[in-house]
């Protein structure tokens, strides 16, 4: 059986998670990507293709001028409309394209959940190009935040504390991104959590979720994920209706949310497997075949009524954050270690030697620590110890 893995730049979600995952299922793997050279480097032993993935009338094309396909899969927050398309084109099991884009864009992600009368968060749209004085007539509360309507790991994600700045805001990613609509929306309060979720359209399973540490403003930079075994139920039940709302159950789905006195309301929603190695985590601490699962769910498996995940795991992810602009001269290599029922494993996502400007975002981590184990106390120690020891300079 053939599966078609559309993709954009490399992830490791796709290199350590799902190609080993359809290596373990028998799959025959056929990548389509605009980035075909940066695919061949880490996956040397999967079909590459170049495709132009961001048009799914390129995508079916592809596909239907190759072998016949069994599941067409994505795991890019940006792709995800176009796999939906192909696969319903080609018959086969996939998420429903509409559910796709209304997580996606979240501008129309505010207006659904609105109509459907389960959270009206007060926010405003703006075109590409459009002047961004429009932004002042939706009477929005300030502070508010400002963000690309698609936009993914805090990419341009700005604060606003009067109108004035609002603008000056807006201008500058104009600037930048001119062919990026944008979206103006309350600043919502409370603590940053996720809830993780597998379905195949009839059982959806909570997997649990994360706390998630930010970053001070005005960046909203996520420095680190603690595992959740569950959510308070009333929380994972006002979670789950927005997503039913919004038509999501088919696959892996990471819901960023805020919980603020027992109230949750949706930040946005990844209709995928959480990425930045947390689900890589998310597999080990459960102790079930994450990748395998959301695959068999494409290649139309149904889910068990139980995973067989494992209660007790305890799981941190945090990242060595670059502070300033340029180069890396010093920074520990890749480590796995197991120490006092705690599992380390360490990946730098910067080469020792490379020079960057100070973005401001997720694209300044440094390097990624996964650590695991039975105990609270114990995992927290292991991790603190490792970023106390080990040391990241830039000059």
């Amino acid at each position: 059986m053939r599966t078609y893995l559309l993709a954009l730049n490399p992830t490791d979600s796709v290199t350590e998670g799902f190609l080993p995952a359809a290596a373990r299922l028998g799959l025959q793997v056929t990548i389509l990507t605009d980035q075909p050279a940066a695919h061949r480097r880490v996956a040397p032993d999967a079909e590459v293709l170049e495709c132009d993935v961001h048009d799914f009338r390129a995508v079916i094309t592809r596909i239907a001028t190759h072998h016949p396909a069994a599941a067409v899969f994505t795991n890019s927050d940006h792709l995800q409309t176009q796999a939906a398309l192909a696969a319903d084109y080609f018959g086969l099991p996939g998420k429903d394209w509409r559910a796709a884009l209304r997580t996606k864009n979240k501008a129309e992600m505010r207006r659904h959940l609105a109509t459907a009368g389960l959270d009206r968060v007060r926010s405003a749209e703006l075109a590409p190009g459009q002047d961004p004085a429009a932004l002042l007539d939706a009477g929005l509360p300030f502070p508010c935040v400002l963000k690309p309507r698609e936009g993914v790991a805090s990419e341009d994600v700005r604060p606003a504390g009067s109108p004035e700045e609002l603008l000056a805001r807006a201008r500058e990613i104009q600037q930048r991104r001119p062919e990026a609509a944008l979206v103006a929306e309350e600043f919502l309060e409370g603590e940053l959590c996720t809830l993780e979720t597998l379905g195949d359209g009839r059982v959806r399973h909570v997997l649990g979720g994360f706390r998630t540490t930010v970053s001070a403003p005005p960046a909203f930079i996520e420095e680190r994920h603690d595992f959740v075994t569950a959510h308070p139920e009333q929380v994972v039940a006002q979670v789950l209706a927005q997503l039913d709302a919004l038509g999501v159950g088919f696959g892996a789905c990471h819901t960023e949310f805020m919980l603020h006195e027992g109230r949750a309301r949706l930040i946005e929603v990844n209709y995928r497997v959480i990425g930045d190695q947390c689900d890589l985590l998310l597999a080990q601490v459960l102790n079930i075949p994450l990748f395998e699962l959301v695959l068999r769910t494409h290649l139309g498996e149904p889910l068990p009524e139980s995973l067989g995940a494992r209660q007790d795991g305890v799981g941190r992810v945090e990242y060595a954050l670059a502070d300033r602009a340029g180069t890396l001269t010093a920074a520990p290599a890749a480590t796995d270690r197991e120490a006092d029922g705690v599992r380390l494993a360490y990946r730098p996502l910067r080469p020792v030697g490379a020079d960057h400007p100070h973005y401001r975002t997720n694209r300044d981590y440094l390097g990624v620590l996964r650590a695991t184990g039975t105990d609270h106390g114990a995992v927290d120690r292991a991790a603190d110890g490792f970023f106390t020891a080990e040391r990241w300079e830039i000059s």
